[in-house]
């Protein structure tokens, strides 16, 4: 994977959802959509660089759902984020891509039940729309950087090329780490 041009618009911030310490030699970010397949290949590749570089990487996620091929896509990020609202993104994050097949509305219940959250208040702030704002702010910022698909990912803040073949980019965050 090789740089491919625009940097990161808006600079990760403690309004992020981050894994890893912020002092880590290297951030990767990601734009996904719970619903995208792709996203879906790319979430072990994630998970496997997580491991094996520790403590020098930072794997922040932002929201980017293309609901005109992904019904489910917009309010699955916006249970995400009632999930953040009770100390639990990570948990729902996971979730989400381990069942990207069980993203409709019930579904997300049943998520959020088996999280052990407040489902009431869960259910209560989705069917408010209470996190779209949230959800919209990404998608913007998104936007503003360049970002057309998902995965779409930025490593230290430039945005990287992203194919089928995701093998090159825990080799990509090595060469950087090493810098």
């Amino acid at each position: 994977m090789t740089a491919t041009g625009p940097r990161l618009s808006l600079p990760v911030s403690a309004r992020d959802h981050a894994l890893g310490p912020a002092d880590a030699p290297v951030t990767l970010l990601e734009y996904g959509d719970f619903e995208c397949p792709h996203c879906g290949r790319a979430y072990p590749l994630v998970l496997r660089a997580l491991d094996r570089m520790g403590p020098r990487l930072r794997f922040v996620f932002r929201h980017y759902p293309i609901s005109v091929s992904h019904a489910h896509a917009q309010l699955a990020a916006e249970a995400a984020e009632a999930a953040a609202a009770q100390e639990r993104f990570w948990e729902m994050h996971n979730r989400l891509f381990e069942h990207q097949d069980a993203l409709d509305r019930e579904s997300l219940t049943a998520h959020a039940r088996a999280l052990g959250l407040d489902v009431e208040r869960f259910d209560r702030e989705l069917d408010a729309g209470a996190y779209r704002d949230r959800v919209l702010s990404d998608m913007e910022s998104g936007e503003d950087s360049g970002v057309l698909w998902t995965p779409t990912f930025f490593v230290n803040g430039v945005r990287y090329g992203y194919g089928e073949d995701l093998a090159g980019l825990i080799a990509a965050l090595e060469r950087t780490a090493a810098r």
